[in-house]
């Protein structure tokens, strides 16, 4: 915990610079990304579809409080908030004295927010892109739920049989990251049918058959892990484009170097899906980006101009009818690092980084 709070030292540092800069008088946090962020890996999830939680966060020049009501205070200063913060609890049952007490503290200044109610103003974009490096705690828990969500991948993909269903394996991929503490936000599945037919494929009640996919959006620390899977079982049919889509992803990944921007690894594909034979290969599928406390902070686009610099951490997903290749790496001086390889997965080094093959489900 003490780690935590320093961290949290360092982001109050951060946010009343913001303040000063803009001249608002508070800060009010309300996503469960922000919280996350603002809190060191802190949850005020409850309802896992929700984009805001049971709690926020609000920063002054001399406050910072968690705002949150009688049935969360307890668990929330128990498990979830290192020190750092004071606490103003309110009944659950009226939202108007945390609403009074939010408009005490800012005094009649401007007031900032992720999510904006009525008069406050959001964040400006200069601001939202300071959390996109990430500090090097941040870095240490990433790792963790990096292996943790691939590891969880390894044992369900395994575990897979021709005759499940969609919904079967997307379930067996939930359980496993909630074994592990992490948050299964998304577990997209296809089977041997749907698989060349769609790129964003949710769950049904079909059969796997010979060939089955799993994605996970992980989260942990509010931190997203982002990976993509395959297991074949006997009998499934080559993949004959399986080189060509090493090829683009490695492209891809190749352009994503300090200082260059995003558009660069959008137009780095999008050559090298052409160069391929695929022209309107970009155009199927977005292609993922920078990622940290959501599953994607900012989508690679032609016209998305953020620089890329080290301790960010990126996903990017190239995919082919019927496969993808998917992995979260933090982008460091020298080189990407991959947050979510399990050394148990079948691999084959490519462009000098080991990269997930099919599992043979033979050979399991």
């Amino acid at each position: 915990m003490q780690e935590r709070s320093t961290e949290i030292n360092r982001k109050l540092g951060i946010m009343r610079a913001w303040l000063r800069h803009s001249g608002a008088g508070m800060l009010r946090l309300r996503g469960t990304d922000w919280f996350a962020w603002a809190t060191a890996g802190g949850s005020n999830t409850v309802l896992l579809a929700a984009e805001t939680g049971v709690a926020e966060i609000a920063v002054t020049a001399s406050h910072a409080y968690v705002l949150t009501d009688e049935i969360e205070a307890q668990r929330l200063r128990d498990e979830e908030v290192p020190s750092g913060y004071e606490w103003h609890v309110s009944p659950w049952a009226e939202a108007a004295v945390r609403t009074r007490f939010a408009a005490e503290l800012a005094a009649g200044l401007p007031v900032l927010s992720d999510r904006p109610a009525a008069g406050e103003q959001a964040l400006p974009a200069a601001m939202v892109q300071q959390r996109y490096p990430l500090m090097e705690s941040e870095i240490a828990r990433y790792r963790e739920i990096g292996l943790l969500a691939a590891q969880a991948m390894t044992e369900v993909m395994r575990a897979a049989r021709p005759d499940w269903t969609e919904f079967e394996l997307a379930g067996a991929g939930a359980e496993a990251l909630w074994a592990r503490g992490l948050h299964p936000t998304l577990t997209l599945t296809a089977g041997e049918r749907r698989l060349p037919l769609y790129r964003h494929a949710t769950p049904t009640a079909e059969r796997l058959g010979r060939r089955a996919m799993l994605v996970f959006c992980a989260r942990g620390y509010g931190l997203y892990a982002n990976l993509t899977r395959f297991v074949e079982f006997a009998g499934a049919p080559r993949q004959p484009d399986a080189q060509a889509l090493l090829e683009i992803e490695a492209a891809g990944l190749a352009a994503c170097r300090p200082g260059a921007p995003l558009s660069a690894v959008y137009a780095a594909l999008d050559q090298a899906y052409r160069a391929h034979g695929f022209a309107d290969g970009i155009r199927r599928h977005h292609q993922g980006g920078i990622c940290g406390y959501l599953s994607r902070e900012l989508v690679a686009t032609p016209e998305t101009t953020q620089p890329l610099s080290a301790k960010m951490a990126v996903a990017f997903n190239p995919s082919l009818p019927g496969i993808k290749l998917e992995d979260t790496f933090l982008i460091g001086d020298n080189g990407l690092e991959n947050l979510t390889l399990d050394p148990a997965w079948p691999a084959v080094t490519h462009e000098g980084r080991q990269r997930a093959l099919p599992l043979q489900a033979e050979a399991a």
